[in-house]
């Protein structure tokens, strides 16, 4: 057990963290890995990632979060995850959405799963106690820009529901970072009915309606378009219920 304490301080891992522990030496590190595996100390989650266990509850040490911040060099938690990991959503999910500029293949690990989605921009992640996670103005940005593919317009309307204020100023540049007139389009739509409830000025949906451009959209692509209507403000084809879904 003389490297457990130190695994157990990490709680999730890779080889060469195991490598670097032991100075270097490879095949010290797939020594380790092998008797503590056998032993019970630390758990294979995946091909080069693994995490300690906690010899009181013989259960992981890391959390869901914190092992989808350890998958790849550059992987954090985002989208319906991310407003999880804040409290921000009020349904249980088994998923985990993981961004990351390295791609990988879904997997399981105790009940839950870790899904790869696409990493689009550099900033906006933060740390904390082990966890990488978009702050959560980006995590609002990235999520209107994929709700048909991740997590859905409901719980992202539930959501927005329950946050008490957005820094303008971030929305704004994650949306600039992003450069894409339909997005500005859609987060002025939808975020101008949470106007008051997010301390949203005017001047953000200025921005917002300068930037949207002229040309006549779909907020949603996973809605058969003749159920959907006709929004002249945001020169928007927008479903007929949509608000109502949180009324």
């Amino acid at each position: 057990m003389k490297y457990y304490e130190k695994l157990l301080e990490k709680k999730c891992f890779s080889f060469k963290d195991v490598e670097k522990l032991v100075g270097g030496n490879q095949n010290t590190a797939k020594s380790i890995l092998r008797q503590y595996v056998q032993k019970g100390y630390i758990q294979s989650i995946r091909k080069n990632l693994y995490v300690a266990i906690s010899i009181e509850t013989g259960m992981p040490a890391a959390s869901a979060y914190q092992i989808a911040s350890k998958i790849t060099p550059t992987s954090y938690v985002s989208h319906r995850s991310a407003f999880a990991y804040y409290g921000l959503v009020n349904q249980v999910s088994y998923e985990i959405n993981v961004s990351s500029e390295m791609p990988f293949r879904q997997f399981g690990f105790e009940g839950v799963d870790y899904i790869y989605t696409s990493s689009r921009l550099p900033e906006g992640i933060i740390e904390n106690h082990g966890v990488r996670v978009t702050d959560r103005e980006r995590t609002v940005v990235d999520y209107i820009n994929d709700f048909d593919h991740v997590g859905g317009i409901e719980e992202l309307l539930r959501s927005l529901e329950m946050m008490t204020f957005l820094s303008e100023e971030k929305v704004l540049k994650y949306l600039a970072l992003y450069n894409k007139a339909i997005l500005y389009q859609k987060v002025g739509y939808l975020l101008e009915y949470f106007k008051d409830s997010l301390k949203l000025s005017d001047k953000f949906f200025d921005v917002c309606m300068q930037k949207k451009g002229k040309s006549k959209r779909y907020f949603t692509e996973s809605m058969n378009r003749d159920r959907m209507i006709y929004n002249s403000k945001w020169a928007m084809m927008v479903p007929p219920d949509l608000l109502q879904m949180i009324e």
